[in-house]
């Protein structure tokens, strides 16, 4: 690594705050803020998705997967396939029927604010953990760098700096600046990687996809793994990819705030659905990029190459190998993919915070200024609580992909399953949601933190999903079928803006 690395990654840095500045126009109200005015073309929000979901956890950790074990990880991307087609016809239709700003809006209507707001706390509380991880894993390769140089920078030193850079331009931009900021960070990853694939390969004397073959790392498809425990066996990989899909991307607020800022519902569609195909191609050339730093490495493992774990593979890689000045490029790629994650995770934070707490419990009536000055303010004080949460990472002995979607894993099938319990159960009423809901969450983190390995994280959605609906729908049955509150929420009305939502059990919260 030479100066020159450096100074691309700072450039960088700056150009990606003056970008997002420039582009994110005047701000008015809330809902240009949060939602762009619905303006946002669906092309760059399928971009802004992608980018959103990769984060530094796939440029890191996906190479390293395959670099350990195989391409079977790439099963997972079918089912997140499967997943975004569902999302499309079966929760962005209730979406965009009524004037929703945030994905538990949905549950409001449907159960009433006590479900809202207990589903926009677990999504707060998930989403720091799981995105501190993940801004945690963007400062690996940059204090590999640093340390190389002979530069004694702390973990929360190089997070600190990030995490600043990004707060201002989606602080001051709002959702507009914060999608087109994540489609140039897009390319830049993925120009990065190729881009390291191409040195990798230019520098081997032999096929590093044959000799990756020998080694048995090309498998795609894992029948033999017990699907319990095995998170790729490919019953396990492909369900457990679409369950995790559905909830992401259906009832995940950092996703469904994008797909709300579509022209039309149409275009939300397309979005979410051709992210998938673009996703499953990222998945594709990362997992590539691995079985080339397998014949690169010579197929040594991680303690004979004096590493702490896998992750450090791909960084080590750049400080050693990279050409100077697109070894910069390719670490500041890494840096992209962490900051479209934050920047995304800021934005829908503060539009939850606003739409599913602030506004549902404050009496208080704001002007459109005030309530921008507001949302502005929130939108800083999770950057801050973001910074405190990603130096809690110190380090990890798993890749720290697996231990990001491990986390967000507690809550998705919790949150998916009470989207699906309004849709499916006309009889569930607030109380059977929320007691549902807190059983499933208290489950899957027991199991995260007194069972780990037992079941593999690919059924963390599925089972979190399965106990909503099946406590759900038993708590249900104890209110006759012709009661008021079993009208509230069919799959046909809910989602009008004009529909009173059940408030039985609202005390419950």
């Amino acid at each position: 690594m030479q100066t020159i690395d450096l100074v691309v990654i700072a450039v960088y840095l700056a150009a990606s705050a003056w970008l997002g500045l420039r582009l994110s126009g005047r701000q008015r109200n809330v809902r240009d803020y949060f939602l762009g005015s619905r303006q946002l073309p669906w092309w760059a929000v399928c971009l802004s998705v992608v980018a959103t979901e990769t984060s530094a956890l796939t440029v890191i950790s996906v190479p390293g997967v395959a670099y350990l074990g195989d391409i079977t990880f790439l099963q997972v991307a079918i089912g997140y396939l499967i997943g975004r087609v569902a999302v499309a016809f079966l929760l962005l239709p209730r979406y965009y029927r009524g004037e929703m700003t945030t994905a538990y809006a949905y549950l409001g209507l449907r159960f009433g604010r006590g479900m809202q707001s207990t589903a926009s706390v677990t999504f707060l509380f998930t989403r720091v953990l799981a995105d501190g991880v993940r801004l945690f894993a963007a400062a690996i390769p940059m204090k590999i760098i640093l340390d190389s140089l002979g530069a004694g920078v702390s973990y929360f030193a190089i997070v600190a700096v990030m995490g600043t850079v990004t707060i201002v331009y989606t602080l001051v931009g709002g959702i507009r600046a914060v999608v087109w900021v994540d489609v140039l960070q897009m390319g830049l990853y993925c120009v990065g990687g190729a881009v390291a694939l191409t040195v990798i390969t230019g520098s081997l004397d032999v096929n590093f996809l044959a000799v990756a073959a020998d080694a048995g790392k090309t498998r795609f498809l894992d029948l033999t793994s017990n699907p319990v425990s095995a998170p790729y066996a490919t019953v396990t990989a492909v369900l457990g990819g679409a369950l995790l899909s559905t909830a992401s991307h259906g009832a995940d607020q950092i996703v469904v705030q994008r797909l709300l800022s579509c022209r039309s519902l149409r275009d939300a569609q397309k979005a979410v659905v051709v992210s998938g195909l673009v996703v499953f191609l990222q998945f594709a050339l990362f997992l590539t990029l691995g079985l080339a730093l397998y014949s690169y490495f010579r197929g040594a493992t991680v303690d004979q190459l004096g590493l702490n774990n896998s992750d450090e593979l791909f960084p080590v890689f750049v400080v050693e190998a990279m050409p100077p000045g697109l070894a910069g490029l390719l670490l500041a790629g890494v840096i992209a993919a962490a900051m479209s994650t934050l920047s995304s995770s800021l934005s829908a934070l503060s539009s939850s915070t606003m739409a599913d707490l602030y506004e549902q419990f404050s009496h208080r009536r704001l002007s459109d200024a005030q309530a921008l000055r507001l949302s502005r303010l929130f939108t800083l004080g999770w950057g801050l609580v973001f910074i405190a949460a990603a130096a809690l990472f110190t380090g990890t002995d798993s890749p720290v992909v697996e231990l990001g979607l491990s986390v967000a894993g507690l809550t998705y099938g919790g949150l998916l399953g009470a989207f699906l319990l309004g849709l499916w159960v006309r009889r569930a009423r607030q109380a059977d949601a929320v007691v549902a809901f807190t059983v499933a969450v208290a489950t899957m983190s027991w199991l995260f933190l007194f069972q780990p390995g037992l079941i593999g994280f690919t059924w963390y959605t599925a089972i979190g999903t399965g106990i909503v609906l099946g406590l759900g729908h038993l708590l249900s049955r104890r209110h006759p079928e012709d009661s008021p509150a079993a009208d509230a929420g069919t799959p046909e009305d809910v989602g009008a803006p004009d529909r009173e939502p059940d408030r039985s059990g609202e005390e419950t919260t």
